[in-house]
C-alpha cells in the first residue's frame, strides 16, 4: 500500500498544561535547588499533535477535555491561535490535566502527571457524525493509555472511524498501568498508522529488536508501523518493506512532546502527498525543531519554514 493522501485531521487525546523545570540532575529531599527555568507550556499527546498540525497548515479539529479553570482557558487560547478548531473540546469541573516535566542538561525528562479532567474524558465511544468529520479524512488517537475511560473502548472508536471512511492513526504513548497489549491489541486491526516509540514497541511485543517488534505489531493487525527512535531518527515498516531515516543533528534542550510533534509532522507530510521516506524525514525535522527549546511546541514552524530549515540542516550519518 502506498502512503495515504490525507486531508484534514480529527485528533482525540489529552490536553495538558506542562510545567517544565530545567536543569534537574538529581533530587534530594528536604533541600532547595535553584534552576534556570520554570515555564508553562502547552502539552498533552492530543493537544501537541493538533497544535503541530495547525502550525503546519493542516485543517485540524481536537477532541478532549480540560477543566473550567485558568489553565484550561490558556490552553484553548493557544490552540485556537495555532488554527486548531477546539469547538468540540469539553470543559469539566475537574482540574485541567497537568504535568511537571523535570529536564536534565541533556534534554532527558522525568514526568509527574495529574490526570485531572482526563479521568472523565471519552466516557462513551466517539461517534462520527458528518458535522464532526467535515473536512477531515484522518482520525488520530493520541495515547489511549493516557485516557482511563477511552482505553476501554479505543478499538470501537477506531472501528467507527474506519467505517466513516477515515484513515486511522494511533500514537501509543506510555502505559503507566503496564497492561500494554491487553488493552491495545483489539485496536490494531483498525489502525492504519501506528506510532510507537522504541521503548513502547518493546513493551508491547517483548521483543528487543525494533524491526521484529514492528513486524509483530503488523502481524497483529496494524497496517503500517512507524517507530520513533529519538536521536536515532525513525523506522517505517509497511507491506512494501521498511526504511530507516536518520535524525537531524541538533543540541536537545527538552525532549518533552517531541514524539507528538513528530506525528503531527508525519501526518502533515502525508497531507502534502509525500511518500513514506520523505514523510519520515519531514517528521524528523519537526521533532528536531521541537527539542531545541523548552516546551513541545515552542519552536515549531510553518511547513515552508520547516522545509527551509531542512535544506540547511545536517542529518546524522546512516
Amino acid at each position: 500500500m502506498a502512503a495515504p493522501k490525507l486531508s484534514g485531521v480529527l485528533c482525540a487525546g489529552n490536553i495538558v498544561m506542562d510545567i517544565v523545570v530545567r536543569p534537574v540532575e538529581c533530587l534530594t529531599w528536604n533541600t532547595t535547588r535553584w534552576v534556570d527555568s520554570i515555564e508553562q507550556h502547552l502539552g498533552g499527546n492530543g493537544a501537541s499533535t493538533a497544535y503541530a498540525l495547525g502550525v503546519l497548515g493542516v485543517p485540524v479539529r481536537l477532541l478532549g477535555t480540560v477543566g473550567r479553570d485558568a489553565f484550561g482557558d490558556v490552553l484553548l487560547a493557544r490552540l485556537t491561535g495555532a488554527g486548531v478548531d477546539v469547538g468540540a473540546v469539553v470543559r469539566s469541573e475537574l482540574p485541567t490535566p497537568t504535568t511537571v516535566s523535570l529536564v536534565n542538561a541533556q534534554g532527558d525528562r522525568f514526568l509527574l502527571h495529574r490526570a485531572g479532567a482526563s479521568r472523565e474524558a471519552f466516557a462513551e465511544p466517539v461517534e462520527f457524525p458528518p458535522d464532526l468529520i467535515a473536512g477531515c479524512s484522518c482520525f488520530h488517537l493520541g495515547n489511549p493509555f493516557g485516557l482511563p475511560l477511552l482505553r476501554r473502548h479505543a478499538a470501537e472508536v477506531l472501528r467507527r472511524a474506519q467505517a466513516a471512511g477515515m484513515t486511522t492513526a494511533v500514537d501509543t504513548g506510555w502505559d503507566p498501568s503496564g497492561r500494554w497489549m491487553e488493552d491495545l491489541a483489539p485496536s490494531l486491526p483498525h489502525t492504519d498508522l501506528l506510532f510507537p516509540n522504541e521503548d513502547e514497541a518493546r513493551c508491547l511485543t517483548s521483543l528487543e529488536d525494533v524491526a521484529a517488534a514492528a513486524r509483530r505489531l503488523r502481524e497483529l493487525g496494524a497496517r503500517n508501523v512507524i517507530v520513533k527512535l529519538g536521536a536515532g531518527g525513525c523506522g517505517v515498516f509497511t507491506p512494501e518493506g521498511s526504511v530507516r531515516v536518520a535524525a537531524f543533528e541538533v543540541e536537545p534542550q527538552d525532549t518533552t512532546g517531541a514524539g507528538d510533534c513528530f506525528v503531527g509532522g508525519f501526518l502533515a507530510a502525508l497531507e502534502r502527498g509525500l511518500g513514506w521516506e520523505e514523510a519520515a524525514r519531514f517528521a524528523n525535522a519537526v521533532a528536531a525543531l521541537s527539542v531545541q527549546r523548552l516546551g513541545a511546541t515552542t519552536n515549531l514552524r510553518s511547513y515552508e519554514e520547516t522545509e527551509a530549515w531542512m535544506a540547511q540542516a545536517r542529518q546524522k550519518a546512516g
